[in-house]
């Protein structure tokens, strides 16, 4: 645990619970020198260590979390006597903090809108891969296939000449959105909450799950995980889409049936692009692995450095926030709660 120097009676605390290699990526110089000018900060490098978390709440007005962080529950806020917010540098908080919290009145915040755009952009990337089968090639071309056999590969398309459906209209999905449409692509969405003229003002059609897996070249998945999403997409679902269409997860894999996908990317029906996997790290045995219609990265699609910046500039607004009496700017409450990851 370490410390700020104490600049004179009175000041409000804040625990700072991030490891140090995440400071270093969400907090710039004048970012962190902003949150130091405005409290006593007690930093914790170890911020898994629950005893560590436990000795550093009393007193202090405010809990910076990453993610790993102990759960805020009934037994920390017990000792988290003046404790008023806890600001998230990630999205969903669920991992984080406990139903005890909004009980007590604590003020949780989140970062997700920081994530929003990446994300979005590492599906668009995905579905452009997908299209144009540049993952089949990179991985004919780095097994040692001749040349000729490297070029061979399923029909290919154009973003613009494509019907995408989108799964999901949160943040990063209406990101997405406005990415693809700006290739000209005919956009789907199905999203039990979309009002048609939201649809309308997004330039999408609202269609059934069913109806949008069977006319959609990509299928870009962006819904939340909770227990309605589960498994949403299993195997009845994924032999609905045509043959040589592409699916996109840089959501959850909470949301995918992954021994069904398995099932039908090894049959080669169907291309994937994955960022998310059901147990990660990715066995490096995996089948995925193997597979050269399949297209993975190691869960990284919010990892920009820009992002990274952003995270750690909204936690540290919402403390100052706080402590100038203002109200939070992206605050949840207790639904939060069934947002599983």
């Amino acid at each position: 645990m370490t410390g700020s120097a104490d600049r004179g009676a009175g000041r409000d605390r804040v625990v700072v619970c991030v490891p140090p290699e995440l400071r270093a990526q969400f907090f710039t110089d004048a970012v962190w020198r902003r949150l130091a000018d405005a409290a006593e900060l007690t930093v914790l490098d170890e911020h898994r260590d629950r005893t560590a978390l436990a000795a550093a709440l009393p007193g202090a007005r405010a809990l910076v979390t990453a993610w790993g962080a102990p759960r805020l529950d009934a037994g920390l806020l017990a000792v988290a006597d003046r404790l008023e917010l806890l600001a998230h540098t990630g999205s969903a908080v669920a991992p984080y903090v406990t139903e005890d919290a909004f009980q007590r009145g604590v003020r949780v915040t989140q970062a997700g809108d920081a994530m929003a755009r990446p994300v979005a952009e590492v599906a668009l990337a995905f579905t452009l891969a997908l299209l144009h089968r540049i993952h089949r090639f990179d991985h004919a071309m780095r097994r040692g296939a001749d040349w000729e056999s490297a070029g061979q590969a399923p029909p290919r398309h154009e973003l613009g000449a494509s019907a995408v459906g989108v799964i999901g209209a949160s943040r990063t999905g209406r990101a997405y959105i406005e990415l693809v449409r700006a290739f000209g692509a005919r956009v789907s969405v199905t999203d039990p909450f979309l009002s048609e003229a939201d649809a309308a003002e997004l330039g999408v059609r609202v269609l059934p799950l069913d109806e949008l897996l069977r006319t959609s070249r990509v299928v870009a998945v962006h819904a939340p995980a909770t227990e309605a999403t589960r498994r949403m997409l299993g195997a009845p679902q994924l032999a609905l889409l045509p043959d040589g269409a592409g699916l996109v997860n840089t959501a959850r894999s909470w949301l995918v049936d992954e021994d069904a996908l398995l099932a039908e990317v090894r049959g080669g029906r169907i291309d994937a692009a994955l960022d998310v996997f059901d147990a990660e790290p990715l066995p490096a045995g995996h089948p995925f692995r193997q597979l050269p219609n399949v297209l993975l990265t190691p869960h990284q699609a919010a990892g920009t450095a820009e992002c990274r910046e952003r995270l750690g500039e909204s936690a540290v607004t919402e403390v100052l926030r706080l402590l100038a009496g203002e109200e939070p700017l992206h605050p949840v409450d207790a639904t939060a709660l069934t947002r599983l990851f």
